[in-house]
């Protein structure tokens, strides 16, 4: 009788010793995912080029903001974003077989953005044109030209991207626009997300529309294994559209920045370039 109750007793404790390292091993891991909540360390490395510009216009405060999702009219056609890291080099399905995984995450981060924004009391919306290939960019629907009737209306246009993994890609960082000296809401982006020179490129179509890029950072790594990961999906939505939206908070509330001169490498155009 005394041995069945000894092998009870250590069958009990068995079981429960398993129960607690399943619990145990369970949260370890859920807490363990290759997450961070370091804005920094997830979005990787920033744009390393020379851009001397800073943001010192004032923005009324309650500046009507425009969110794009960068490529969201350009699928099928020479300019649908990039594939992301997990698509191209490591075989994985795409997250939407009929949209590039960059336009996937943009409308994901417009979304959240703009939720999170009016949540905030900004006076934020998005626009998407729905139509997937619009092959000329003057088109009235596009991103482009409705970015451009919105600012020259007075808003804040900004594109949301994120940049191409490996060597393709430059990093994270904003595009301010070409005829346009800066505000503090750039400002404010970009010494959260670092700062492009204005003419990255010899300018890009937006910025010469007066529409910000923000570069989100590469679309690799830990960025984007946080993104695809069900378990973290949400969690770095969040992060980063808090982000976005704080730097436009920080922006409407930030006191006024000593003037700074550009050199000759960082300078804007004027309307007669656009």
């Amino acid at each position: 009788m005394f041995l069945v109750k000894n092998r009870l007793l250590h069958i009990s404790s068995l079981a429960v010793f398993s129960f607690l390292f399943y619990a145990f091993s369970q949260l370890y891991f859920i807490k363990n995912l290759n997450f961070t909540d370091d804005i920094e360390l997830l979005i990787g490395e920033g744009v390393n080029l020379p851009a001397r510009w800073i943001g010192t216009k004032d923005v009324s405060k309650d500046i009507p903001i425009l969110i794009l999702a960068g490529h969201a009219d350009s699928q099928g056609l020479a300019g649908a974003g990039t594939s992301g890291e997990a698509v191209d080099k490591l075989g994985l399905s795409p997250m939407d077989p009929d949209i590039s995984d960059e336009l996937f995450w943009n409308l994901k981060l417009q979304e959240s953005i703009v939720q999170l924004g009016q949540e905030r009391g900004l006076n934020i919306r998005s626009y998407d044109p729905g139509i997937r290939n619009i092959d000329d960019a003057n088109d009235p629907r596009t991103n482009w030209s409705v970015g451009k009737k919105f600012s020259q209306n007075g808003g804040y246009a900004l594109e949301i991207h994120f940049d191409s993994y490996g060597h393709y890609g430059v990093g994270a960082g904003l595009i301010p626009p070409f005829h346009e000296i800066p505000n503090k809401i750039d400002e404010s982006i970009a010494r959260r997300f670092g700062r492009f020179p204005v003419l990255f490129r010899g300018g890009l179509g937006a910025p010469r529309r007066q529409i910000r890029i923000l570069e989100i950072g590469k679309l690799e790594g830990s960025l984007e294994e946080n993104l695809r990961n069900v378990k973290t999906r949400q969690r770095t939505i969040k992060l980063l559209s808090n982000a976005i939206v704080k730097a436009f908070l920080d922006g409407l509330n930030r006191h006024a920045v000593s003037n700074q001169k550009l050199d000759g490498d960082d300078t804007y155009l004027r309307g007669i370039y656009l």
